[in-house]
């Protein structure tokens, strides 16, 4: 997959709201804080050279850039963590569900990288503000298969945005996950590029 470049002709910062869900009997989302990031790392809308179809997710890890695709070559784009060298995984993907305050079981692989970190959350972690899946996560499976155990999803840690941080996975923080898993249906087209150079 040839990576591709998103070329920026203008840019106006984007105003988030958070809208949520219905109240329920603990409702987390009172906890999601407005974005502390820089304003060079907020959501904004952009202009695209690359004329990528309308409603489609594009990771390009070479600028810690999430583009949610629009029609006329426009995009907004969010900041986001990427996965740590070797763990970053390039491709083609959907989403496959979504999920609100999701629970979060680390796979083998993290527990045997890691044991130290994830042995004690191997029956896994319900959500709720100290989960590493954050306010949101959009699920990516594999095109016509099942999941891949990869996600996009929040995160409270907002100095680990623009870095290689996570076990493969792509972060934004709480509030920007909020407004994008609002954005995005079930299919929607994810595709992550490969980091230059390797």
């Amino acid at each position: 997959m040839q990576r591709r470049s998103f070329l920026v002709a203008a840019a106006s910062a984007l105003s988030l709201g958070h809208g949520g869900p219905a109240p329920a009997a603990q409702d987390f989302d009172a906890t999601i804080r407005p974005s502390t990031l820089p304003d060079e790392m907020q959501p904004r809308e952009i202009r695209i050279r690359n004329d990528f179809a309308p409603y489609e997710i594009h990771v390009d890890p070479g600028q810690f850039g999430l583009f949610w695709t629009l029609p006329d070559r426009r995009a907004i784009r969010y900041a986001v963590g990427i996965g740590r060298r070797g763990l970053y995984e390039s491709g083609e993907f959907r989403v496959g569900a979504k999920k609100k305050w999701p629970s979060w079981t680390p796979t083998p692989e993290m527990i045997a990288r890691s044991p130290d970190l994830y042995l004690r959350h191997q029956d896994g972690m319900a959500g709720g503000p100290d989960n590493p899946l954050g306010a949101r996560a959009l699920y990516l499976f594999a095109p016509g298969g099942g999941d891949t155990f990869l996600r996009i999803h929040g995160t409270n840690q907002p100095e680990t945005i623009g870095k290689r941080v996570s076990n493969g996975c792509a972060r934004l923080v709480n509030a920007h996950i909020v407004d994008l898993f609002d954005r995005v249906p079930l299919e929607t087209r994810v595709v992550l590029y490969p980091i230059p150079g390797g």
